[in-house]
């Protein structure tokens, strides 16, 4: 089978960190660079994360520096949530830069995607700042791109804000380029990470995967939800999902167009399922017992493959 070639754009992030995990070890995917951007909190941690991970996972994936704030608006955190650095709950061993290739990120995405011979998937788990500005400085690579891939907005309440969900209310003008790049889009909305949980039993068979496992555990056992949820909620692993087991999703075209201007729904994303001109497939739906299994084999798969 050929593998999907894969860009990740991830702002690490205790979540990030699961999806960038099961995606390295996965057998379908080819994960062909990480792009760490500003989001759950700001860059130079989101980086030093993405480079630690690597070096826990024994992986050698190029690593590109990500933008470090929205195009237009001042950056958001989510440090109360995640920890000062993102990945409260688990101590890495510090890695040096060895991995990181120097340029701008735009650039180095457009090279892979032009070098490859196959169309190339984005997955992005966090603000689509760097997608984005690949869109408007090389649109030329749209038709060598095969999907994108989103963990973010919602179809109901938000998470930021009463209407907005975190990812999109990062940049919403990133956002609309996104979703108005005319590409085939897959989103794993704020319901699917709601629904998309695993229990405290589930989670202490993931503490027997070995050190994949008792890593992620760690770091999940540290997560503080804004709304008091005891859940273990999985977000940017449902993205992952999409790419790996889209048998778990129910699947419903929509129109996505993103809100720039509210006062008080600014980032909030409008999705009209009844629209003629649908621009996304939205996940609206999950089967919670798959997923929970499909994410368990993943970690005792990640761990099978860390050398």
């Amino acid at each position: 089978m050929t593998k999907i070639p894969l860009i990740i754009s991830t702002d690490p992030g205790i979540d990030d960190i699961a999806a960038m995990t099961i995606s390295l070890f996965a057998d379908d995917l080819d994960v062909k660079m990480i792009v760490p951007t500003w989001g759950n909190v700001g860059l130079k941690y989101t980086l030093q994360n993405t480079l630690n991970l690597e070096k826990f996972l024994n992986t050698k994936v190029p690593v590109v520096v990500g933008a470090n704030q929205p195009l237009v608006r001042p950056a958001i955190s989510a440090a109360s949530v995640h920890g000062k650095t993102g990945i409260a709950g688990y101590e890495f061993e510090k890695a040096d830069d060895s991995l990181i290739v120097p340029g701008l990120a735009a650039t180095k995405m457009h090279e892979v995607i032009q070098e490859n011979p196959d169309k190339v998937t984005l997955m992005g788990i966090g603000p689509l700042t760097d997608f984005a500005l690949l869109f408007k400085q090389y649109p030329e690579d749209l038709e060598k791109i095969e999907q994108v891939v989103i963990m973010g907005a919602n179809i109901g309440h938000g998470n930021h804000s009463p209407f907005a969900e975190y990812n999109i209310a990062g940049d919403p003008e990133a956002a609309s380029v996104v979703f108005n790049s005319g590409l085939p889009i897959k989103v794993a909305p704020l319901e699917i990470g709601n629904k998309a949980h695993v229990t405290a039993e589930q989670m202490a068979k993931i503490k027997t995967q070995g050190q994949v496992g008792q890593m992620l555990y760690a770091l999940f056992s540290h997560i503080k939800e804004p709304d008091g949820d005891p859940r273990i909620k999985i977000y940017d692993p449902t993205a992952v999902g999409i790419l790996l087991a889209p048998e778990m999703y129910t699947f419903k075209k929509a129109r996505v167009d993103i809100e720039l201007a509210g006062k008080f729904t600014a980032g909030a994303s409008s999705m009209d399922f009844l629209s003629e001109n649908p621009n996304a497939e939205i996940a609206v739906d999950v089967d919670t017992h798959k997923f929970a299994d499909w994410f368990v084999e993943s970690v005792k798969k990640a761990n099978q493959g860390r050398k």
